[in-house]
């Protein structure tokens, strides 16, 4: 995909307004750009570089209406009502991520954070060979793509063949052509992983609801060193991947990372949060595979510790015991002695306080009492 020298015909360009606002389209020979300002004329940017600004056209609002589909603007009267034109929106080559955010979507995608965070704590790299599972609408793959670059491979393995042909469509786009480098192959997981040779990938990326389910062909097709990043979105699934992979021996002590993402303001003396932010969008769990007949080395639990009985099946004096092993008691006697001193000092208070407010009312009825005589 060309990313440098002047616009042309066919690239996906980003609109952007005063206020912030994105708008991304193909440019196309006398095509237009629809926008709530007017519209964008494709001819006036083709064969200009990155970096102009462009005016919409202005025009009476009749040219907003939905040409294709009029009859859907038949109950939006303001469409025609004044004029319009003449807003302003810089041109530039969208950023992968935004090419991503903008994409046509078959399924959720995996959000740019989580992204870089796959990228850096699995050590992609240039040349690599990375297997993949679950395209969806291809965030992942045109990342990993872009990363190992033509020198390495990605094959990805999508179970529903509409998914797929979302992206690859987005892939080509992007990259203004199939890439060769990306194997695309529908079914199953372990189906398709059987077809590929042991030992084959550096790197593994799987995002799907069941990954603990693929850890024995995925440590198959791994090379030794190999590290596997697993996409999950809620805890079962976190506990149920953690777990998987502690008993099967030859995946080293899980690391998982939850990533949280908060834009800031700065303007003049107003520099704070953003009131929204991306909070959890799911976890990642990174793990190695240990070469064949090595046992992963992992931390050993307190004999006494039992993590897995329900605390209501016990008796008090068992329920005790495991609240102290589960370390669930942070506060010593003495601390806690302290904490009640303190508590009955302050309720003593509130009570002195209630009683010198009734003495005072008493009081001033007393003195009313004795004005009224």
């Amino acid at each position: 995909m060309p990313n440098r020298g002047v616009l042309q015909a066919g690239e996906k360009v980003q609109f952007t307004d005063r206020k912030g606002k994105r708008i991304t389209d193909q440019l196309t020979v006398g095509g237009m750009t629809q926008t709530e300002h007017g519209l964008i004329m494709h001819d006036q940017i083709i064969g200009r570089t990155e970096g102009i600004v462009v005016t919409t056209v202005r025009a009476k609002r009749e040219a907003q209406i939905n040409q294709q589909h009029p009859e859907r603007d038949e109950g939006k009267p303001w469409k025609s009502a004044r004029a319009i034109g003449g807003w302003e929106y810089a041109v530039m080559r969208p950023r992968l991520a935004d090419y991503v955010l903008s994409m046509p979507r078959g399924a959720q995608i995996m959000y740019p954070k989580d992204i870089a965070q796959v990228i850096q704590l699995g050590d992609i790299r240039r040349g690599m060979r990375v297997l993949e599972s679950g395209a969806g609408s291809g965030a992942m793959s045109l990342n990993l793509l872009d990363v190992v670059g033509c020198e390495g491979s990605l094959t990805t393995i999508e179970m529903r063949p509409e998914f797929a042909k979302v992206a690859l469509g987005n892939a080509t786009v992007y990259f203004g052509e199939r890439p060769g480098w990306w194997d695309l192959r529908i079914g199953d997981f372990d189906s398709v992983a059987r077809e590929l040779p042991e030992h084959a990938f550096d790197r593994i990326v799987l995002d799907m609801l069941d990954p603990w389910n693929r850890l024995e062909q995925a440590y198959r097709v791994i090379a030794p060193g190999g590290v596997l990043v697993a996409y999950v979105t809620t805890t079962t699934q976190l506990s149920r991947m953690a777990e998987s992979l502690r008993q099967t021996g030859v995946w080293t002590e899980p690391d998982i990372q939850e990533t949280l993402e908060r834009s800031w303001k700065a303007q003049g003396l107003a520099v704070r949060p953003d009131h929204q932010m991306i909070g959890h969008t799911g976890f990642l769990v990174v793990t190695r595979a240990m070469a064949e007949g090595c046992h992963a080395l992992h931390k050993r639990d307190r004999a006494t510790k039992d993590t897995t009985t329900d605390v209501d099946e016990l008796s008090v004096q068992q329920r005790a015991a495991q609240l102290e092993d589960l370390e669930l008691r942070d506060i010593s006697d003495r601390k806690l002695r302290k904490v009640l001193r303190d508590l009955d000092a302050q309720v003593a208070n509130i009570s002195s306080a209630q009683s010198g407010q009734q003495s005072s009312a008493a009081t001033s009825a007393d003195d009313a009492s004795s004005e009224l005589e």
